[in-house]
């Protein structure tokens, strides 16, 4: 028997130049994607328009040349670096003879190659028939495609062929999935707290060496690869603190500029871990020169999330190799340290250390009996570990909330 090797699609890449961001980096960061999802770039097309042609993207002469291109390369696929409507879409297809993805579908590609998990699956399900469900109409006999390439991946084009009925009901099934791993996730975020846990949290760009970093302050054994998006699925692992304090080190996923907002709202529950935590460790790769741009797009996201007032650390990874114009921002918190040889991490863990305040505290009170309902406020907002009954009232060990344990000053023993 002998075992004949796919070979990967040859893919030519799109771009339109409106002004509106730096179309050259989004181009390279579009070849990192379709090399990350298994595809071989052959090429790429950038033009200058007011706007993207809405009958194919691009003009109708580069059009011309993008098809005579295909046809002398044997190109297998085109990669817009935009959403592409459905007549767009179609357009170019029946133009240049070539199977037509867009930034998106790509994202989404790779995400579900990616996931391991129930709920990564889930999560990246959801958002592919989200993105897909209004572009079912007019897509024609491109519903009866069976996946066998990039952008075809994940809950399978058989599930294109079914009406939308169906498919708005799968919809409703996977949110409400979503729906009750998300209240298992609070649920567990609120046993951490009440256990008095603080969480850090790794964001930050994709391939900046997070799951590296994660490897080596907690040996997690986590998939690291010099590819966009290696790891999906959220991990955490304990995290000893040079003062013998253990916190929980939580890693997410990464981000990338204009990420798809069906995505970011398919993986809230998944980027909710920053919402809550103690500290996140924006972890950026200095030896990118798009390292300030990345660093932003890492920014934008946690304020849409809600974390403007949670403390951020940058952690300046790769510094082993920086990029010779870099400068740390200025007014941010930053530690230079490289996941790959260690450099530095002494200095992260003590950083992480300093920032970490104490919100709960172990103590022991004595309350009297007339005093019960204090021990009530105390299990609402902590933990409470032992309990004895002694003539002057109740001896109780505890863990709570260090503005609570203020009120309940005069009873700590």
């Amino acid at each position: 028997m002998q075992t004949i090797a796919n070979e990967p699609e040859r893919a030519l890449l799109l771009g339109v130049d409106t002004g509106e961001y730096d179309a050259d980096a989004s181009l390279r960061e579009l070849e990192a994607l379709a090399v990350s999802a298994g595809a071989k770039v052959v090429g790429s097309v950038l033009q200058k328009l007011e706007a993207p042609s809405p009958a194919a993207y691009i003009g109708a002469g580069k059009l011309r040349e993008v098809r005579a291109f295909c046809a002398d390369n044997e190109v297998d696929l085109l990669i817009a670096d935009g959403e592409l409507s459905p007549a767009q879409q179609r357009n170019l297809e029946t133009e240049t003879k070539t199977r037509v993805v867009d930034r998106t579908t790509l994202i989404l590609d790779i995400f579900a190659a990616r996931a391991r998990t129930r709920e990564g699956k889930v999560q990246v399900e959801l958002a592919q028939l989200q993105y897909r469900l209004p572009r079912l109409s007019g897509q024609g006999k491109g519903l009866s495609r069976l996946g066998g390439g990039i952008g075809t991946r994940g809950p399978g084009e058989t599930k294109l062929e079914s009406d939308r009925r169906h498919i708005r009901r799968r919809i409703q099934a996977l949110r409400a999935e979503l729906q009750k791993m998300e209240k298992r996730r609070g649920a567990y975020r609120a046993r951490r707290k009440k256990t008095g846990v603080q969480t850090v949290v790794l964001m930050g760009y994709t391939n900046a060496g997070k799951s590296t970093l994660m490897n080596a302050l907690t040996a997690a054994g986590v998939l690291a690869e010099d590819k966009l998006f290696a790891t999906l699925d959220p991990t955490a692992r304990r995290l000893r603190l040079p003062n013998g304090a253990c916190v929980l080190l939580v890693d997410t996923v990464g981000l990338v500029r204009r990420l798809p907002h069906k995505l970011v709202e398919a993986f809230h529950s998944t980027l909710e871990e920053a919402v809550d935590a103690d500290l996140i460790l924006d972890v950026c790769d200095v030896s990118d020169p798009e390292v300030e741009t990345h660093m932003a797009v890492t920014d934008a996201v946690l304020r849409e999330l809600g974390c403007a007032d949670t403390p951020v650390l940058h952690v300046l990874n790769k510094s082993d190799v920086p990029h010779p114009q870099f400068l740390p921002p200025a007014g941010h918190d930053a530690v230079a340290v490289s996941a790959r040889t260690g450099a530095g991490l002494a200095e992260l863990l003590s950083a992480i250390e300093r920032r970490l305040q104490p919100h709960f505290a172990r103590v022991t009170l004595l309350l009297p009996f007339a005093k019960g309902g204090l021990l009530a406020a105390v299990r609402q907002n902590g933990r409470v570990l032992a309990e004895e009954y002694l003539p002057e009232g109740v001896r109780a060990e505890v863990i709570a909330d260090t503005a609570l344990l203020d009120t309940l000053r005069e009873y700590i023993q």
